[in-house]
């Protein structure tokens, strides 16, 4: 919800060329593939404030807080204060660093959204690796750009090998900060190509990425993803044939996170 509603703003901003947008996405760029703490200086414009949002509207409606509980952090046992930190860390950082690997997505993109429900992270990689694109580039688009664009990695039926190992090397990292810095990897190529992704999504499975007891769902599920998607068609706008929804089955553990 928080990084949905963060990108959702920024995004209708700065395809209407909005010059504080600009500025901020400019800001979010710099901080792509770095966690929180990492970049104090974007502090407050990151999506971490419609977040805190988020929490409070959850304890207004008599829900708990991320962590559980309402009590204040010094009369709680050690243990269950160590938990309610931890998950708080871990949803800053999943929407810090989804909310700044959108905008480097999003960068100089005006005619289309890289935000797009529907579009997980395997179901991008294979559209990327099998030679689709999600938009076609604006008509007034720089031949810089095109070109970049046509020198995309392109096969027909199997994936590019060279993509699948990024994909593999996203699967097997060990520390938050690895994910970030090989997600940013891929963002780059899905910003040529201008396949979207769903970031509301990929926030809220960094998020569960770093509980080791649900790492395991959330690589199942980017693998799936990638499986099931073949086949798919993507038209000029980025959208399946049939549905811009999609249709993955989730496990339980990988339902959304309401704050997320």
């Amino acid at each position: 919800m928080a990084t949905a509603r963060c990108i959702g703003r920024l995004q209708n901003l700065y395809r209407q060329d909005v010059p504080a947008a600009v500025a901020i996405l400019a800001q979010l760029r710099r901080a792509a593939g770095r966690t929180v703490h990492e970049t104090p200086d974007i502090w407050g414009i990151d999506g971490l404030e419609d977040l805190a949002r988020v929490w409070e509207e959850h304890r207004q409606a008599g829900e708990t807080d991320p962590a559980g509980g309402e009590a204040s952090p010094e009369l709680l046992h050690q243990d269950v204060r160590r938990k309610r930190e931890t998950s708080t860390q871990a949803e800053e950082d999943a929407v810090h660093v989804a909310v700044t690997l959108w905008a480097l997505h999003q960068q100089s993109i005006r005619d289309a959204a890289m935000h797009e429900p529907g579009w997980g992270l395997g179901r991008a990689v294979r559209a990327l690796a099998q030679g689709g694109r999600g938009t076609a580039p604006a008509a007034d688009e720089p031949e810089a750009g095109r070109q970049e664009t046509r020198s995309a990695p392109r096969l027909d039926d199997e994936l590019n090998e060279t993509l699948r190992k990024r994909f593999v090397r996203i699967g097997t990292s060990t520390s938050f900060d690895m994910l970030a810095v090989r997600l940013r990897e891929v963002v780059q190529l899905l910003r040529t190509a201008r396949i979207p992704l769903d970031y509301a999504r990929l926030a809220d499975q960094l998020c569960r990425w770093q509980n080791e007891n649900l790492r395991a769902d959330v690589r199942r599920a980017w693998g799936r993803d990638l499986h099931l998607s073949y086949g798919r068609q993507t038209r000029p706008g980025g959208e399946d044939e049939n549905d811009a929804e999609d249709t993955s089955p989730l496990s339980e553990s990988d339902g959304p996170d309401p704050g997320l």
